[in-house]
C-alpha cells in the first residue's frame, strides 16, 4: 500500500459492528461504498471522479464520483474540452497533472468550488494516444499534493478504471466504474476495536488472507492465525496498539493461504485515540504485493555485501562489514553482532561502541572489552536462535530488560544460519518508530544468510590463527633481557596469507655481565614443520652459546645438529657476540642477510660479514668470524628476508629502502625505531623478524683482576692473599671478610672435586663485587639436602649462599663457573684505584 507521507486526509467514521466477544457467528458484510471510501482515504483521496467525453466530443461530463464530499468540494458537472481546466488539459495532452494547492490556484475552472487553500488535485488520462476514453480526477486534502507512493497507486487505479471502461460496449459507459476498478486492485479494509479484539473486515481482505466469509467469526485472532510467525510481532502492534503508536502506520507482512501459498500483503492503518488518549479504533486497508519490489540499489547492495564478506578474513572483519551493510542503509541507531559459543553469546562488535549507548543491563555485563552473556538470560534471543527465524519487534514491544533500550522504535533479531546450525545473532535497533518494509526484510534476510556463512568461515580462520599464534609465541622469547650498556628490541609479524606461523626466529642471550649474543634466523618454508625446526634451532644455539663457545663454534655445532636431524629443510642465521664493555662485535653469517649498522652520525652501512653456507647442507661447513668496532650510539639491525624481499620488491631495493628508513629514524626510542623500519607491510607474503640493539656503552666500567690457582698445599692461602690485595687496591675493604670466606670455600671445592686448572676472577662494577671461580668440571655444585651433626661436607655452599647477595653457577667452555655477588656499602667508584684494570697472575 502506498505510504501516505504527509497527506493530512480525514478518515471517515467507520460503522463498527457491535458484538459480544463471545459471538462466533459470521458478521454481516461491509457495504462496498464503505470499503471504497476507506481505501481511497488512505491514499490521500477525499473525492474521486470520472469525466468522459460528451456528445460531439466538445466537452467532458462527470459520470461518477466516490468519496463522501462531492457536494462539499463542488466539482463541475461539465467541462469544455478547449477550456483551461486540469481535466481538459490532461485529456488533450495525455499527460497526468499533480497539482499542489498553489499550482491548482492557477487554473480558473475544473477545481473544487469554492477553492480551498488546503486542497490538492490530480488529473490522470484514461487511455493512450491511440484513443482516450476519459479522465480520472482525484481531490486530496493535503496542500502539498500527492507523494510518490500515492501517485503510483492512483496510476494503477486509473489503469483499472480504464480496463472497466473497455469492458463496456457502446454509450453510456458501464456503471459503476470506480468500485469495480478498486475491487480489481484487491484493496481490502478493516476496523479494529482493541478493547474487544473484534475486527470488521470486508470480503476483499478475507480473500487476501485466504478466509471464506462463512468461516470468519469477526475476531482479530482468526486473521492473525494466518500470518507467518516471523511477522507476528509487527501485527500484534497493530491489533494491540500503544499510546505511542497513535497516528498513521504502514507495514508489510506475509500470510499462508489454505493452498500453502505464501502471499505478501501491505497494510496501512491509522490509530484513532479516544478522549483519554488511549487507542480506541484502528482503521486500515490491505493490498496484495504479488512481487516483492527489488530496486537496483538492493541488488548492488547485496553484490557489495557478498564481495566484502568474501574479503573478510577474521570475525572482527565480518563484524565491521555487517555494521557497514546494515547501519547506514537502514538508518539504524544500534547494530550488535554476537557469536554463539556453547551456551553463551560473545559479542564481537557493537556500533556505537560506547557503553553509554547501550542498556544498563549490557553495561553491568561488560567484560574487558565486550559483553559476554548466557543465552538463557535473553529469552527472545534464545527463542530466535532455537527456531532459526527472523523476529521483527515494532515500537513499544515488551521485551526483557536485556533487550529493552536497544530498539525502542523497532528491533530486528537476525539468527545467522550456517549449514544446519546457527553461528550467532545480529541485533539491529532503532530509537524512533520504524516500519519494516519488504525491501528491508529482503536485505535483512539476505544479510543473515551471507553473514552466517562468513562468520563460520571466519571463526575457523580465527581458531587456526589463534593456535598458530600460540605456537609462535611459545617458540619465540617472551621478553628480552635488560642489557648493561645497550637496549635491545625485537619485532615479529606473521604472514597474512596461509598459516600465520613460520620459521623466522630471533633471540638475545646474556652470556655474562658484559657479553651478549644476538641471533636471528629463518628456516626454509612456511609451515608447522618449519616452526618446529625453528624452535629446535633456537634452543640449540642458546645452549651452545651459554656454554661459552665462540660464535663460529656455536654456529658450527648448530649446523651439525641440523644435518644430523635428516630433515629436508635448511636454515639461515646471523649470529653476533658483543663485548658491551669494550665495544667490540664478532659476526658469523650462515646464508643469512648481512646486518646493518647505523653510526652515531646517522650514516648507515651493511656490515661485510664473510658468509658461510646455510645450516643443514654440509656437516663440515666453515663459518668464519668478522670483527667490528662499535662506538656508543651505534645501532645494530638484523632482519629476515620477509622485510626486504617480495614478489614486487627486489632484495637490493629492499635493503636500500631499509637503510634509508634506518638513517631517518630517531634512535632515541629503539621501539619506535623498529616500528618505523617495519613500515607498511600489508598484505605480507612472508613472516618478518627484526632484531635491533642500540649500543650505549657501559656507564660504569668494571674493574677486573684474575688469578690462576696453583695446585699446592697452601693454594687457598695464596688465593685469599690475592683477593685481599685486590680489594684493598679498589678501596672496598668492607667486603673483605665475606669475599675471603667465599674464595676459600669455592677454591677448596674446585681443588678437591675437580681435575685441571682452577681460576679466580674478581670484578668490581658500581657497588657490587663479583667473585667467580672456574674449573674444568661441567657438574654444578650440589647443596646438601639435609645437614646434621654427622655431615662431613656441604656446609660451605650454604655459607657462600648466606653471605652473598646472589649466587649461582653457569657452564663455560670446558667446565663451569661458580659465582657470588657481594654488595659494597657506601661504595664510591671515583675513589677506586685507577691503576691497571686487569691483573693477570699476580704474586701473593
Amino acid at each position: 500500500m502506498p505510504h501516505d507521507g504527509r497527506a493530512r486526509t480525514g478518515v471517515s467514521e467507520p460503522r463498527a459492528r457491535e458484538a459480544d466477544a463471545s459471538d462466533t457467528g459470521s458478521p454481516p458484510p461491509v457495504p462496498e461504498a464503505v470499503t471504497s471510501e476507506r481505501a481511497l482515504t488512505f491514499v490521500g483521496a477525499a473525492l474521486t471522479a470520472v469525466y468522459l467525453p460528451g456528445a460531439g466530443n466538445q466537452e467532458l461530463r462527470l459520470v461518477e464520483t466516490a468519496g463522501g464530499g462531492r457536494c462539499e468540494y463542488g466539482l463541475p458537472d461539465r467541462l469544455p474540452l478547449s477550456g483551461d481546466s486540469p481535466a481538459a488539459h490532461t485529456f488533450r495532452t495525455g499527460r497526468p497533472l499533480w497539482l499542489t494547492s498553489e499550482a491548482l490556484a492557477s487554473y480558473s475552472t475544473g477545481g473544487p468550488t469554492p477553492p480551498r487553500p488546503e486542497t490538492s488535485l490530480a488529473a490522470l488520462p484514461l487511455g493512450t494516444e491511440r484513443g482516450r476514453l476519459g479522465c480520472l480526477v482525484v481531490v486530496g486534502d493535503s496542500a502539498d499534493g500527492f507523494e510518490a507512493e500515492q501517485r503510483r497507486f492512483l496510476e494503477q487505479y486509473a489503469d483499472a478504471v480504464l480496463a472497466v471502461l473497455r469492458t463496456g460496449t457502446g454509450r453510456p459507459a458501464p456503471s459503476p466504474l470506480l468500485s469495480p476498478a478498486l475491487r480489481s486492485l484487491c484493496v481490502g479494509s478493516f476496523v479494529i476495536t482493541p478493547d474487544t479484539g473484534l475486527i470488521e473486515a470486508d470480503e476483499t481482505l478475507l480473500e487476501l488472507a485466504g478466509i471464506t466469509p462463512d468461516d470468519f467469526d469477526g475476531k482479530a485472532d482468526t486473521l492473525l492465525a494466518h500470518a507467518l510467525p516471523e511477522d507476528m510481532h509487527a501485527l500484534m502492534s497493530v491489533l494491540e496498539p500503544s499510546t505511542q503508536t497513535v497516528g498513521r502506520r504502514e507495514l508489510e507482512f506475509r500470510v499462508r493461504r489454505p493452498t500453502g501459498e505464501m502471499r505478501w500483503l501491505s497494510l496501512s492503518c491509522q490509530v484513532a485515540a479516544g478522549c483519554d488518549g488511549r487507542p480506541e479504533q484502528v482503521l486500515g486497508v490491505v493490498t496484495a504485493t504479488s512481487v516483492l519490489r527489488q530496486s537496483a540499489d538492493d541488488v548492488s547492495r547485496i553484490q557489495w555485501l557478498t564481495a566484502a564478506l568474501d574479503d573478510a578474513v577474521t570475525v572482527r572483519d565480518v563484524s565491521r562489514v555487517v555494521v557497514t551493510a546494515l547501519g547506514e542503509p537502514l538508518g539504524a541507531d544500534r547494530v550488535a553482532l554476537a557469536e554463539l559459543q556453547d551456551d553463551r553469546l560473545a559479542v564481537t562488535v557493537l556500533d556505537p561502541p560506547e557503553p553509554a549507548a547501550w542498556p544498563q543491563w549490557w553495561r553491568s555485563e561488560w567484560r574487558s572489552e565486550w559483553p559476554d552473556a548466557p543465552v538463557s538470560a535473553l529469552p527472545t534471543l534464545q527463542m530466535a536462535l532455537r527456531d532459526g527465524r527472523m523476529d521483527l519487534w515494532s515500537a513499544g514491544a515488551a521485551l526483557e530488560p536485556g533487550l529493552a533500550g536497544i530498539g525502542a522504535g523497532g528491533l530486528a533479531v537476525l539468527p545467522l544460519p550456517a549449514k544446519g546450525w546457527v553461528a550467532g545473532v545480529c541485533l539491529v535497533g532503532w530509537d524512533q518508530p520504524h516500519e519494516f518494509v519488504p525491501e528491508e526484510r529482503f536485505l535483512l534476510t539476505a544479510t543473515a544468510a551471507l553473514v552466517g556463512q562468513a562468520l563460520k568461515r571466519a571463526r575457523a580462520h580465527d581458531a587456526e590463527q589463534e593456535l598458530a599464534t600460540m605456537l609462535q609465541r611459545s617458540l619465540l622469547p617472551r621478553r628480552l633481557p635488560e642489557l648493561p650498556g645497550g637496549t635491545a628490541v625485537a619485532r615479529y609479524l606473521p604472514a597474512k596469507r596461509g598459516l600465520q606461523v613460520g620459521g623466522d626466529w630471533y633471540d638475545v642471550i646474556a652470556l655474562s655481565e658484559d657479553r651478549v649474543a644476538l641471533v636471528i634466523g629463518d628456516v626454509q618454508g612456511h609451515s608447522a614443520g618449519a616452526a618446529t625446526i625453528m624452535g629446535q634451532m633456537r634452543t640449540a644455539i642458546r645452549a651452545y652459546a651459554v656454554e661459552g663457545h665462540p660464535p663460529d663454534v656455536v654456529v658450527s655445532h648448530a649446523n651439525r645438529l641440523l644435518v644430523g636431524m635428516e630433515t629436508d629443510l635448511f636454515a639461515t642465521c646471523c649470529y653476533a657476540e658483543l663485548d658491551m664493555e669494550e665495544g667490540n662485535a664478532l659476526f658469523v653469517r650462515a646464508g643469512h642477510l648481512a646486518p646493518l649498522l647505523r653510526h652515531p652520525d646517522g650514516r648507515t652501512e651493511e656490515v661485510q660479514v664473510e658468509g658461510g653456507l646455510p645450516l643443514g647442507i654440509l656437516a663440515d661447513a666453515e663459518f668464519p668470524m668478522t670483527t667490528c668496532a662499535l662506538a656508543p650510539g651505534t645501532v645494530i639491525v638484523m632482519v629476515t628476508d620477509g622485510l626486504v624481499e617480495a614478489v614486487d620488491l627486489p632484495l637490493d631495493e629492499g635493503m636500500d629502502r631499509t637503510r634509508t628508513a634506518l638513517a631517518e629514524a630517531d634512535p632515541a626510542d629503539p621501539g619506535e625505531m623498529a616500528d618505523e623500519l617495519l613500515g607498511e607491510l600489508d598484505p605480507r607474503e612472508d613472516d618478518v623478524a627484526l632484531l635491533l640493539l642500540r649500543y650505549d656503552g657501559m656507564k660504569t666500567r668494571p674493574i677486573r683482576a684474575g688469578w690462576a690457582v696453583w695446585r699446592l698445599p697452601d693454594a687457598v692461602m695464596h688465593a685469599r692473599r690475592f683477593t685481599a690485595r685486590a680489594l684493598r687496591r679498589w678501596k672496598v675493604e668492607e667486603v673483605t671478610d665475606a669475599a675471603l670466606l667465599v674464595v676459600s670455600e669455592l677454591v677448596t671445592n674446585g681443588l678437591v672435586h675437580t681435575q685441571g686448572p682452577v681460576r679466580v676472577d674478581l670484578m668490581l662494577r658500581g657497588d657490587r663485587v663479583r667473585v667467580s671461580v672456574s674449573d674444568c668440571s661441567p657438574r654444578s655444585p650440589a647443596k646438601p639436602v639435609i645437614v646434621d651433626w654427622d655431615a662431613t661436607g656441604g656446609r660451605g655452599l650454604l655459607l657462600v649462599e648466606a653471605m652473598s647477595e646472589s649466587f649461582g653457577s653457569v657452564p663455560v667452555a670446558g667446565g663451569k663457573q661458580v659465582w657470588s655477588e657481594l654488595v659494597v656499602p657506601h661504595c664510591d667508584q671515583a675513589h677506586v684505584d685507577s691503576g691497571p684494570r686487569t691483573q693477570r697472575r699476580g704474586l701473593p
